[in-house]
């Protein structure tokens, strides 16, 4: 199964036009020269087609951020890790985490933050401090063995965050449920199977940096 960097918003747009679902992730607008504002996405300069977005791909790092979304008790301590199952625009259901770009113009923390609304619901809640720092930085590279993570699109830099969300999590768009998992479940061998991209090496990092793995 081919294991890719999601974009978890397809069909988030500054236009109208349906999305086609047998395209890949992370459509940018329609038409215009490279770099220049499709029509009807004039607030985004940074916005770009689709033949745009693969020859970005093809010749530059395209950055990322992922989230590992957790709830914690009252002395901060992780109880219960938040897991995504995803569905492809090619029909493929997989394991992952909250994830996409950072657009053109906006900060990290913003792109963070519309992304967990996206993928987790606007009830989330999540908490975020006002300059999020990210537990790694991982790299994704279109051929395998490079690093532990792989993406047969592109080569994506991704800042991974560990964040924790207190309201009530209704996944939508391309994420078909969240499963809040013990950490010990999370940090499993049979996870890490179901995850793509190297994502449950990921998973553990993250329950590393914040004292929950025993």
């Amino acid at each position: 199964m081919a294991v890719r960097t999601p974009d978890p918003d397809p069909s988030d747009r500054d236009d109208e036009t349906p999305r086609d679902p047998l395209r890949g992730f992370g459509r940018d607008g329609q038409g215009g020269s490279f770099g220049s504002p499709a029509p009807g996405s004039a607030a985004n300069p940074g916005w770009l087609s689709d033949i745009e977005l693969a020859e970005a791909r093809r010749r530059l790092p395209i950055l990322y951020v992922e989230a590992v979304p957790v709830r914690t008790d009252g002395t901060g301590a992780v109880t219960e890790v938040g897991i995504l199952l995803r569905a492809t625009p090619l029909g493929e259901i997989t394991r992952t985490i909250v994830s996409g770009r950072v657009r053109y113009g906006e900060t990290v923390r913003d792109a963070l933050f519309r992304h967990l609304e996206n993928d987790l619901g606007p009830m989330a809640f999540p908490l975020l401090p006002p300059q999020p720092v990210p537990f790694t930085v991982a790299e994704y590279f279109p051929l395998p063995g490079i690093s532990a993570y792989h993406d047969d699109r592109q080569h994506a830099v991704s800042l991974a965050f560990v964040v924790p969300v207190t309201g009530t999590c209704e996944p939508r768009q391309d994420a078909l449920e969240v499963t809040w998992m013990s950490p010990q479940e999370a940090a499993s061998d049979n996870l890490a199977a179901e995850m793509e991209g190297g994502r449950g090496t990921l998973v553990r990092h993250a329950l590393a940096s914040v004292g929950a793995l025993r």
